[in-house]
């Protein structure tokens, strides 16, 4: 991966930024899954989160010692959360709710109990939840507990304490697995393929789409949102 960064920060190679894109867009998969989606907005919240993928790319630093989906992860996040903010479509689920006010609780006991800040593997352990359910809860409610603190700042979307907690249960290739992301590709038309790879992969808008391939912006933007729903459905049957 480090490779296609050089080329495409080097040498402004377009081919690398669609190989990043391609190969990172089961982080997206994996942030919008953390929402309580109604069918309809799926692809709203893809198209969302692959903006902030797009950017994550674009402004990734290889100077700084971390990983890349420790760097994306927030951002695609802090583009989705402007969109919820801006638009509304949908809310938080009930359950990832639950456990956020749960895991505000517990975080005061620990606080009195130890007299320091404890960490959301600590918050998890008495809840008896994953961590990263912890992780994604507290940022769902976007209070600004410690776990948000930032670390690491470039002029965009910062990276918080949180985003350095690691999941050993999730490789890349556990994730891509799970997904079939590249069987759900696969089985789009070409015409959606294309649509797809200019948008995501190339960063273009819908309208720069429709003159290249002569039809309407409305056109591509229903395609486009087909493609979406049906790569979901390939991908999670």
């Amino acid at each position: 991966m480090r490779k296609l960064f050089r080329q495409l920060q080097d040498e402004g190679d377009d081919s690398a930024r669609e190989k990043l894109v391609n190969g990172n867009l089961r982080l997206v998969l994996s942030v919008i899954q953390r929402f309580n989606n109604r069918g309809e907005y799926v692809d709203d919240l893809f198209q969302v989160g692959c903006i902030g993928l797009m950017k994550s790319i674009d402004n990734f630093d290889l100077s700084h010692n971390v990983k890349f989906s420790t760097y994306a992860v927030p951002m695609i996040i802090g583009e989705i959360r402007r969109y919820l903010r801006d638009n509304n479509p949908i809310r938080v689920s009930r359950s990832l709710r639950d456990i956020a006010y749960k895991a505000l609780q517990v975080r005061e006991g620990l606080i009195s109990e130890t007299s320091k800040e404890p960490t959301a593997e600590e918050i998890a352990k008495v809840l008896e939840v994953p961590h990263e359910e912890i992780v994604f809860a507290l940022d769902a409610i976007q209070d600004p507990v410690s776990l948000f603190e930032p670390i690491y700042n470039d002029g965009g979307d910062p990276i918080y304490v949180m985003d350095q907690i690691s999941d050993e249960r999730n490789t890349d290739s556990q994730w891509i697995e799970e997904l079939a992301l590249k069987e759900g590709m696969k089985r789009l038309n070409d015409r959606e393929k294309m649509i797809l790879r200019k948008r995501f992969f190339q960063g273009k808008t819908q309208m720069e789409v429709a003159e290249e391939i002569g039809i309407s912006q409305a056109q591509v933007s229903r395609l486009e949102k087909a493609a979406i729903k049906q790569m979901n459905k390939n991908i999670h049957q």
